[in-house]
């Protein structure tokens, strides 16, 4: 039995503990630099040959993007954005072995109205931005978070992509551009240093697409800083605003790569990353669409394929990179920047997994081999149904359609149903008699100078209906929560608003003409 004096020294046995005079477990003959995880110690120069196959691979695997394709590096100024940015300049460079064939742009979202930074601030990192940027020669875009009121409702359509490609038809297309290459005696894309005049024109029109002014601050931004900030002042919950921004964010890249015209979208999303998003969106209802939200691709936009070539990295590999090869990454505050732990359900989910990845290494790895299982089944959709069947903010399908009786969900409708209140029955006769009355006025004097509509504001009655439509209809589930979290939907972006008007008007108009449409059993008669 155990005893109080009893020592354990000399029995226990001493863990090993791995450290940097370990041999490389790749070439056998360098000095570890570093550890990645236990018994995986390389050298500096296996660890960068390492980490530049990784990222090549994925790409090769998918072979979504093909050559010649234009993409647009999602970049935050974060680790991994400017490490995916990195890798991009590394395999669009002269001495790469295997070169990357699209022409890059890159998008930088400036999110500081919404975080509440000043306007010196938010120019201070522009700046640094700029400067980063303008080293890799590539075109870039700095859009602001206010311009989403400036959005048409086309964001909010899925465009049909173009037909799949054959099975071949890779192979066939780098074959043709390199063949292409050779006869016009060109280099890669994104390949040397861009003419100083041209660059200096790229940063002209950066800055146009901005709708900058002097001060580097857009004309409308004065009045859109204000409605974002009543916007975010009315969503009543850490949980909801990060969701909220992060759907805006989409929103901004999407509507920037159709109207630029990139087909492709990169996202900086780590393996890290990843296992908290799919973690948190089980937690926010959102683990009908986890296959588009964590997959290695994102369709549900049609035209504009966003990839997320960087899931493969953890974020310790990511910063042993950058650190070792002198990457440039800027911290921006977010959101939950300071936040205590239990602030939202992302910020609790990221701490959680983050001291279990301390203890048990295999976590963020177990998590992220989960999400790669994921698959969303596909109906057959047509035209007509595919926009009324998507959600009205993220776009993806609508989980809210036809809910089933053992449902959870039904049993949450069936219990806010219940918790509704009721109106009172002497307030439901009258307003029964007054619907009944076709154009009269609420006052006792009917057509009279005593009637509300003589003062020239329309009857007062109709100001007891709210103005703006029903949103609960045309969303998920995780957006229903959202939107439930707001004071009221008046802050909204217009293009919402009016995406929401349309969407219920043609629900009526299809209400008011199906006695006279054909189903599809009778049109195959019909056709027969």
């Amino acid at each position: 039995m155990c005893q109080v004096d009893e020592e354990y020294n000399e029995q226990l046995e001493k863990r090993t503990v791995p450290s940097v005079s370990q041999r490389c477990v790749k070439c056998k003959e360098g000095t570890a630099a570093l550890i990645i995880r236990a018994g995986d110690a390389f050298c500096r120069g296996c660890f960068k040959d390492y980490f530049v196959h990784k990222f090549r691979a994925m790409l090769g695997k998918n072979r979504l993007i093909f050559p010649g394709e234009r993409v647009l590096l999602a970049v935050s100024g974060g680790q991994a954005s400017s490490s995916m940015l990195a890798q991009v300049q590394e395999g669009l460079s002269r001495n790469a072995p295997k070169k990357l064939r699209f022409t890059p742009g890159i998008i930088y979202i400036d999110e500081g109205g919404a975080c509440g930074q000043s306007m010196e601030e938010r120019e201070g990192v522009i700046a640094e931005l700029e400067t980063m940027f303008r080293a890799t020669g590539y075109p870039f875009h700095i859009v602001h978070l206010e311009q989403v009121f400036d959005l048409p409702i086309s964001v909010l359509e899925a465009v049909s992509s173009a037909p799949q490609r054959p099975e071949g038809s890779y192979k066939a297309a780098v074959e043709q551009f390199v063949q292409n290459a050779r006869v016009k005696g060109s280099c890669s894309p994104g390949e040397g240093h861009m003419d100083p005049a041209v660059l200096d024109a790229q940063i002209q029109l950066s800055h146009l697409d901005t709708q900058d002014l002097a001060n580097g601050t857009p004309p409308s931004s004065l009045q859109h800083q204000q409605d974002l900030e009543r916007l975010f002042a009315s969503v009543r919950t850490l949980t909801a605003k990060e969701d909220m921004l992060q759907t805006l964010r989409q929103h901004l890249i999407v509507h920037t790569a159709r109207t630029k015209g990139y087909t492709k979208v990169m996202m900086g999303d780590s393996c890290s990353r990843l296992a908290v998003k799919l973690l948190s969106n089980i937690s926010l209802g959102r683990g009908a669409s986890l296959a588009v939200d964590t997959g290695f691709s994102d369709q549900r936009y049609g035209d504009v394929i966003i990839v997320r070539p960087m899931r493969d990295y953890s974020s310790k590999e990511i910063a042993f990179y950058n650190r070792m090869f002198g990457v440039p990454s800027i911290f921006i505050p977010g959101l939950d920047t300071k936040a205590p732990e239990k602030a939202s359900i992302q910020h609790l989910t990221e701490s959680f997994v983050t001291m279990l990845q301390a203890d048990f290494p295999s976590t963020v790895s177990t998590i992220y081999r989960t999400s790669e299982k994921l698959h969303t089944a596909r109906p057959p959709h047509s035209s007509e149904m595919e926009t009324v069947a998507k959600c009205l903010l993220c776009l993806c399908a609508l989980d809210t359609k036809e809910a089933e009786e053992a449902s959870a969900f039904h049993a949450t409708l069936v219990s806010e149903r219940l918790s509704e209140k009721r109106v009172p029955e002497s307030a439901q006769v009258g307003s029964a008699s007054t619907a009944d009355t076709v154009g009269q006025c609420c006052s006792s004097g009917v057509g009279q100078e005593g009637g509300c509509s003589s003062r020239g504001q329309g009857c007062c009655s109709s100001n007891l209906t709210p103005v703006t439509p029903d949103l609960k209809s045309l969303l998920c589930y995780s957006c229903r929560l959202t939107i439930k979290d707001m004071t009221g939907v008046e802050s909204l972006p217009p293009y919402i608003v009016s995406e929401a008007e349309r969407r219920h008007r043609r629900s009526q108009m299809k209400k008011e003409i199906s006695e006279f449409l054909l189903d599809d059993e009778e049109d195959e008669v019909a056709a027969s």
